[in-house]
């Protein structure tokens, strides 16, 4: 017995499977287009990174100098930060890279973090001091009321995405604030990072 044909598509139904698959198509193109813009925006409006000679001048009025490290609990493929952190009285500066995206911000706290989680349980601790803008070198100016002193950690902050980037433990806690370099003095010896 030969099998029955089936009848021919009609028009509504061309029409529907047509919607959907165009509607899927669009779908799929806006999320990735978002993803892709979220990603690529912050690269392509981030102003000029200083300088390895602007870090190093900043290096040499810090009064702590440390490694970030990209290992942390908290860091992943797409959310870290590592290269040489120094800081002082008026700056904070890295020598080195932070993974691209929007809106890092840039906190010292009394307490190491390592991860979200931790960030947040400490957050209200913390003290925001300025915005991360470029990824290859940085250098955040410090406001005039903050004091490195009376902190010990400098954490990255993803603040449209709430993601953890990177942190670095500057003083051990139980150590006395470093006085700041004078002008022309070498920068302090560099600390252990330890989490």
């Amino acid at each position: 017995m030969i099998p029955p044909v089936p009848p021919p598509r009609t028009g509504a139904r061309r029409l529907s499977v047509r919607l959907l698959t165009h509607g899927l198509a669009l779908l799929v193109g806006l999320v990735l287009g978002t993803g892709l813009g979220i990603y690529w925006l912050p690269i392509l409006i981030t102003p000029p990174a200083p300088s390895d000679a602007q870090v190093g001048m900043v290096a040499a009025q810090a009064a702590y100098k440390v490694e970030m490290r990209g290992d942390l609990k908290g860091n992943d493929l797409l959310h870290w930060a590592h290269g040489e952190l120094t800081v002082g009285p008026w700056a904070i500066a890295l020598r080195g890279s932070v993974a691209p995206g929007p809106d890092y911000r840039l906190y010292l706290s009394p307490t190491f973090v390592q991860s979200a989680e931790e960030f947040e349980q400490h957050r209200s601790e913390m003290v925001q001091v300025g915005q991360v803008r470029t990824f290859d070198n940085f250098i955040v100016t410090l406001p005039a009321t903050v004091d490195i002193g009376s902190h010990t950690t400098v954490v990255i902050w993803c603040e449209a995405f709430g993601k953890f980037i990177g942190a670095a433990r500057y003083r051990d806690p139980d150590a006395a604030p470093a006085a700041p370099a004078a002008a022309g003095a070498t920068a302090a010896p560099a600390a252990r990072q330890t989490p």
